[in-house]
């Protein structure tokens, strides 16, 4: 029995000797033809969908709405990890996860951030680090949709026009969504050009838009809402009066709201990160997701309303 057949042979085993599910694949998956690429988290999944077409099958390890940084695989995951072939993760070390999870399937994988002008952490436990959340950038994201196209392509290289148009097309419309945020923040005073959030998520944003950045805590699971956090970040909002704090989904919020109160700024939000939403949801993509952040970060700034 082949190496790979043979460890997900044993993982299953596992799984059901350990009274454990694996995650059920979707109707079809395993008379489904296509190459099977997996993706660390939602947003990655979109992207890649958008890029790949029909030609391959995509499957996110999170589900929507997951805390991606301390995510604990489950067996059913090393069951998909084992059968991919090709797995793609954000990198930057986002995904604490994700070289333990390589390791334990030997999927093949690519890096979807490498090539991006890196912004370090500030503060705390991770200072000097790279700032993992570069896809919030627009101008980053266009290098991610790049860096799957290389990737599907080493896949697959049959599919390089369709893979090559697909990435050109969608960077066009990433690229879009910068280009009107810069532009709905033209005329917002200097002193007041800054964005405030709970988690330090938003340095590549917030530099695509020409905003100061400022923050509860700069990565999660770092203490998160202490008291020397919140009157740091009180002082910063009054001293630049700045309008509006915002706060991302998958996070608590009451620290910030605490800041607004303090502070008289508006809370606005909630911002999405790490996660897209279920179909029904604010954010089904990753286009969805800019265009909501971008949105909501204006209104809150300008109380510019479309």
């Amino acid at each position: 029995m082949p190496r790979r057949t043979l460890g997900v042979a044993l993982l299953v085993v596992a799984v059901l000797t350990g009274g454990c599910t694996v995650a059920d694949p979707g109707p079809g998956a395993d008379d489904d033809p296509r190459p099977l690429v997996l993706t660390t988290f939602t947003v990655l999944a979109d992207m890649t969908r958008e890029v790949a077409g029909d030609r391959v099958r995509v499957e996110s390890v999170t589900r929507p709405g997951a805390e991606i940084h301390d995510y604990e695989p489950v067996p059913g995951d090393l069951v998909r990890g084992e059968g991919a072939d090709l797995v793609l993760d954000n990198g930057l070390g986002l995904e604490r996860w994700f070289e333990r999870f390589v390791d334990r399937t030997g999927a093949r994988s690519a890096t979807l951030s490498d090539g991006v002008a890196v912004i370090p952490i500030a503060e705390g436990g991770y200072r000097d680090r790279p700032n993992p959340h570069a896809w919030m950038s627009p101008r980053a994201g266009v290098r991610y949709v790049e860096n799957i196209r290389d990737a599907l392509t080493g896949l697959d290289p049959a599919g390089r026009e369709i893979y090559a148009a697909n990435a050109a097309d969608y960077a066009e419309r990433i690229r879009a969504v910068g280009d009107d945020l810069r532009a709905r923040l033209a005329g917002l005073p200097e002193d007041q050009r800054a964005l405030v959030t709970c988690e330090g998520a938003f340095s590549y944003l917030a530099r695509d838009a020409g905003l100061r950045e400022a923050w509860l805590w700069p990565v999660n699971s770092d203490a998160e809402g202490t008291p020397q956090q919140i009157a740091a970040t009180v002082a910063f909002v009054r001293d630049n009066a700045v309008p509006a704090v915002f706060c991302e989904s998958t996070v608590n919020d009451s620290a910030q709201r605490q800041v607004a109160a303090e502070t008289g700024a508006r809370f606005a939000g909630p911002l999405f990160v790490d996660s897209l939403s279920e179909a029904g949801g604010p954010v089904p993509t990753y286009l969805d997701l800019l265009r909501h952040d971008a949105q909501i970060v204006v209104e809150g700034l300008t109380g510019d309303r479309p």
